[in-house]
């Protein structure tokens, strides 16, 4: 077979090494943030602090981590993702060290904006760092693998917060960071390549902030709006504001010579259209994760402890499938792969809206399980796609238009969720009256489940609508 690209696409001899020095990195992000969420109530406790208050432990490491992904990106096609990436892992680890000497609330609540800062960085330098190291017919498998230990950090993440603060104290969260967080940044400082030829650019600042303050916009109106109200005057000025900081970022970029993010990446089809298939990929996911729980508590009567060890089935699922998939993908194409995955999860979310009050365990686990394998099947196939189809002088940039996506379909998973949940209960209690309380939230939950599902088959018609090229074996 003829070459291609050798000079582009030569893999690099250690690049298997290097996937796992990246990995070692990559799973303090997904752990840290689903660990804290179990040990709220015992820091609520603690520190004497009321719920909205220690809220903000998590709320602000989520709000920093999505605002600030893009600019990562950016930093990294700037100074070389080796240097953005141990920079996060040294923060990130300070601050963990940190957050378990808090002497109050605040502190705490600031050391963790801090720490998503540095979760930031690595994160988004992951899929960059992967692709540039890997050849094409190697890419998907190297992105499955990687995807296979973020699935590893969900799964296990309440579990072991739950088990930390039961036998440590809720300190023991942020310490197990540290050896981490100093094993990766010697295995990275060792194995990861810098980035060579590196050309002088200047940041757009201006482009910076107008992106941080538009997200952060988003980000806030769409964690809090169910609990201020949609039409609430904070909510609107927030969604104002990101409109208008939308509008006057896409203008600004289209402008400076040097943008912080290249719009005509959006130019490709290919690009833009697996970008919004994860978007409704991650914004399903977390319908699921956000009502599941309610429904096994609420409903169900299951305790949390029980509720946690049903939902870690979708993630033991995409953990087994994802390298699999990607693998596959780098035999057979990444086009067909996504569409069949997003395919399994729009109908595994019209099987949830079938879920009763008669429901048993194993009903809700082997959806759930059906939901991991088509997640598992899409993601590692899609990433490939969108990592594939960036320009090596902005795979940087693309990883954190990645990241971002994610964060964003986390966000709108669960506000368009909880938004048409608590619409459709309404309906029916205005109806049923209190007696009716039940039927009301299982009326809801079957509206959510059936618009997710809609969603999710949009994302897998987007799935279609690109070329397949596959990658040459051959460097």
């Amino acid at each position: 077979m003829p070459p291609q690209n050798n000079t582009l696409f030569a893999p690099h001899p250690r690049r298997w090494l290097i996937l796992f020095a990246v990995m070692t990195a990559g799973i303090m992000g997904p752990i840290d943030g689903s660990v804290v969420n179990v040990a709220l109530p015992t820091i609520s406790r603690v520190f004497n602090a009321d719920l909205n208050t220690v809220g903000w432990v998590a709320m602000a490491y989520l709000l920093v981590l999505g605002s600030l992904i893009l600019t990562y990106g950016r930093l990294g096609d700037m100074y070389g993702f080796r240097r953005v990436l141990l920079m996060g892992i040294a923060i990130f680890t300070v601050a963990s060290g940190i957050c378990a000497l808090a002497p109050n609330i605040w502190v705490l609540i600031a050391f963790r904006a801090i720490q998503a800062i540095g979760a930031g960085m690595f994160m988004a330098m992951g899929p960059a760092i992967i692709t540039s190291v890997f050849p094409p017919y190697e890419r998907g498998r190297a992105l499955g693998t990687n995807g296979m230990i973020i699935a590893t950090g969900l799964a296990v993440g309440p579990t072991l917060g739950g088990l930390l603060v039961t036998v440590a104290g809720w300190q023991a969260i942020f310490t197990i960071n540290i050896p981490i967080g100093i094993l990766s940044y010697i295995l990275c400082r060792q194995v990861v390549p810098a980035t060579k030829d590196l050309q002088p650019q200047r940041f757009d600042l201006t482009g910076a902030a107008l992106g941080f303050s538009s997200l952060s916009a988003f980000l806030l109106a769409g964690s809090y709006g169910e609990e201020w109200g949609w039409t609430s005057p904070v909510t609107l000025l927030l969604g104002l504001v990101f409109l208008a900081g939308t509008w006057a970022f896409i203008r600004w970029e289209r402008r400076v010579e040097q943008p912080m993010l290249d719009l005509t990446l959006f130019h490709n089809k290919v690009f833009t259209a697996a970008n919004f298939a994860a978007l409704m990929n991650f914004m399903s996911q977390y319908a699921v994760i956000f009502l599941i729980p309610f429904y096994l508590q609420q409903v169900l009567n299951y305790s949390p402890g029980q509720a946690g060890l049903i939902l870690t089935a979708s993630p033991l699922v995409t953990l087994l499938i994802a390298p699999v998939s990607g693998a596959l993908s780098d035999r057979v194409g990444t086009r067909r792969l996504a569409f069949t995955g997003q395919s399994i999860v729009s109908m595994t979310l019209f099987l949830m809206a079938g879920l009763k009050v008669t429901s048993q365990a194993l009903d809700i686990i082997w959806r759930l399980c059906l939901f991991g394998l088509g997640t598992g099947i899409f993601q590692s196939p899609n990433n490939s796609a969108v990592m594939g189809s960036v320009p090596r002088h902005r795979l940087g940039i693309g990883s954190g238009v990645l990241a971002t996506v994610r964060n964003v379909g986390m966000v709108l998973g669960i506000a368009v969720s909880s938004g048409v949940f608590t619409w459709q209960r309404a309906a029916k209690l205005a109806v049923l009256g209190p007696a009716g309380t039940t039927q009301a939230f299982m009326a809801g939950l079957k509206t959510a489940f059936i618009v997710g599902a809609c969603l999710s088959a949009a994302g897998a018609l987007a799935s279609l609508v690109r070329s397949d090229n596959l990658p040459s074996r051959e460097c």
